[in-house]
């Protein structure tokens, strides 16, 4: 548990006042202060030492440095200046035909300096490709940095050779959110790639193969949160979901089930408990699954755990 007193706050005002201190948990997983209650998120825990442990005087002395940790998804090792586009002198004047086609020239020459070789280029693609992922999924740093670390090892073994760069980092991107626990589907990262889900689910079979990834098994609660938050559900709603959850777990229930739509079914009938009602189309819509799907695990849930729900 953090120190309650340490934390940034992220609501101002009477909401913040609403939740009382023996209602606040904190979540390890994220750094957050969370009302059980209502559900807030009403403050975050920063951390402001540095990155790396020092046990000793001389160990102190050799790991101090200046400037910031490494950022992999970031071209910390390369030069980041980049000649301007536009075809205009300092004063705002358009360039004449042979000054434009002067600096379209140097323009090339300055990429091709700051990307020396084809691994270089790749890896610069695959960044790209990352940010515009990570934009469209709303991925954080940690998943981000996972991801090119995974890239970046994939590259070194060659096991990007003959592939596209977007299959690959989008199984990536696949891999490290289940390692960090903050799932997302094959569906929906295919979503927003030109990419197959096909292709991005062999892509990360190779990747876990080779390079030997410890992926941890998909579990429902990791989904409820999200689900929940995206249909503007309160905490309550998510707490009877965990419960229904671990019920069938232990019912036998979950094994061989898609983790998704088991969240999805326990969020749609603990918000039926709550009272909270949303459709089966709302909740499939924002987990990812058919409603067929939601359907299906609902009705399994509520007749193996004896639930009543009033229609």
């Amino acid at each position: 548990m953090g120190d309650l007193d340490s934390f940034v706050p992220l609501i101002d005002g009477p909401d913040e006042m609403k939740c009382p201190s023996d209602k606040v948990v904190f979540d390890e997983l994220t750094g957050q202060y969370i009302c059980l209650e209502g559900g807030y998120v009403i403050g975050q825990e920063l951390d402001m030492g540095p990155e790396w442990r020092a046990f000793d005087f001389s160990e102190k002395q050799r790991r101090s440095r200046t400037g910031g940790p490494i950022n992999l998804s970031v071209g910390s090792s390369v030069i980041s200046s980049m000649i301007d586009w536009k075809d205009r002198d300092a004063t705002g004047k358009k360039l004449s035909p042979l000054r434009k086609a002067e600096a379209s020239r140097l323009r090339r020459w300055q990429i091709r300096s700051r990307i020396p070789d084809s691994a270089n280029r790749n890896l610069q693609q695959a960044m790209d490709e990352l940010n515009n992922l990570s934009h469209r999924l709303g991925l954080n740093h940690a998943i981000r940095e996972r991801v090119m670390h995974i890239y970046r090892e994939a590259l070194e073994k060659g096991v990007v050779r003959g592939r596209a760069v977007e299959a690959v980092v989008a199984a990536a991107v696949y891999a490290a959110c289940r390692i960090e626990r903050l799932p997302r589907t094959l569906d929906e990262i295919a979503l927003h790639t030109r990419v197959s889900k096909k292709e991005i689910a062999r892509c990360y079979r190779l990747l876990v193969k080779e390079l030997g990834l410890r992926v941890p098994i998909a579990d429902p609660r990791d989904f409820i949160r999200r689900i929940a938050d995206s249909l503007g559900l309160s905490g309550h709603v998510i707490t009877e979901a965990m419960k229904i959850v671990d019920s069938a777990r232990h019912a036998g229930l979950t094994a061989g089930k898609d983790p998704a739509g088991l969240a999805a079914a326990a969020v749609y009938l603990a918000a039926h408990i709550v009272g909270e009602k949303r459709t089966q189309k709302e909740v499939a819509a924002v987990a990812g699954v058919t409603e067929v799907t939601v359907r299906n695990r609902y009705k399994e849930i509520i007749q193996f755990l004896g639930i009543t729900v009033a229609e």
